[in-house]
């Protein structure tokens, strides 16, 4: 019985996944929060197709490399289809609607579909994941996105206004969704960066070809700045990023780990007004502050039922009479 119960006693703090989980989603926020600011540089000069999927094949290639080095096996059975929404959502929906968004929206302006990735996310991690937050965490997630929303429409003139350029972004939303959810998922069979690595070859066939249409189009030119800016965003929003966005989703809780993105349209802002000198006031300090609380309160939320259901089914373990079965229900 002591035996048993020591055992329990010196399990790994019950925390620790959920806040490697954060950690890792947090630096693959920090490394999305450029797309926008970058995107937005780029399109100046380039076409948005060519931007989109040139951007992934650079990836791809990346991606291969990887693969092939390392010796990682092939996908099995139904990993393929998985894969394949991933590659719709994450290499070929989200880059293509926001780098034609883009064309016409300001930065600021789209950092809002940055605020509403989060409760997006989190609505297909429930779908898919089948995970059940509380209900105090649906309101603070709500609430973080409607203030994000407000934060970043403000610093974007004011009002939204459902141009052309708004329809792609909420469709942008919608895809990088449905992907970031799947993607959390299959990381946890295949491994993080194996799963963006396989979307991206997976998605390569159709994104030169889309790459070479764009060239033939219209053939790129830019800035040395401007090409650098494309540069980022086929190597780290591309690739690296999502090594430490899927992993932090595969740790998990899915839905507790979106809603770190809730700082991305601060981030997302500042790096606008620093990289191109887009007016920084004190609205976005205070719009900041409260978007970041909001999706830490919504956070804490998550982690304090965790702790409590952990504790609780430890008490159980302690005082059951056949104390010496550790319970398979332990997260």
């Amino acid at each position: 019985m002591s035996d048993h119960n020591s055992a329990i006693k010196t399990m790994p703090a019950p925390l620790s996944p959920s806040r490697a989980g954060l950690a890792w989603g947090l630096l693959g926020v920090a490394a999305f929060s450029f797309t926008v600011p970058f995107t937005r540089v780029a399109v100046e000069s380039m076409s948005p197709s060519f931007i989109g999927s040139g951007r992934a094949v650079i990836a791809a290639v990346l991606a291969a490399a990887a693969l092939i080095i390392t010796g990682q096996h092939l996908p099995r059975g139904n990993q393929w289809f998985r894969l394949a929404v991933v590659a719709g959502g994450v290499v070929v929906g989200f880059p293509l609607l926001t780098s034609f968004a883009l064309t016409t929206a300001s930065a600021s302006h789209s950092a809002v579909v940055i605020a509403l990735l989060p409760p997006a996310t989190a609505v297909m991690a429930v779908i898919r994941g089948k995970e059940r937050p509380p209900l105090p965490f649906w309101i603070m997630a709500a609430v973080g996105a409607l203030v994000a929303v407000g934060f970043a429409s403000l610093q974007g003139g004011g009002g939204i206004r459902l141009h052309w350029s708004d329809l792609l972004l909420f469709g942008a939303v919608v895809a990088a969704a449905i992907g970031y959810a799947e993607g959390g998922l299959l990381a946890r069979e295949i491994g993080a960066w194996q799963t963006v690595s396989w979307a991206l070859v997976l998605a390569a066939p159709f994104m030169v070809t889309l790459t070479i249409i764009a060239i033939v189009d219209q053939p790129p030119t830019g800035s040395l700045t401007q090409w650098a800016a494309f540069a980022y965003l086929g190597v780290v929003s591309m690739f690296l990023g999502f090594f430490a966005w899927y992993r932090g989703l595969a740790i998990g809780p899915m839905a507790q780990v979106s809603q770190v993105q809730l700082a991305q349209p601060v981030l997302s802002i500042v790096w606008a007004a620093l990289i191109l000198h887009e007016h920084l006031t004190w609205q976005t300090i205070i719009g900041g502050t409260a978007v970041i609380l909001c999706a830490g309160i919504a956070v804490r939320t998550r982690l304090n039922r965790v702790r409590l259901t952990r504790s609780a089914e430890d008490r159980a373990v302690e005082s059951s009479p056949v104390g010496a079965m550790p319970s398979t229900n332990l997260p």
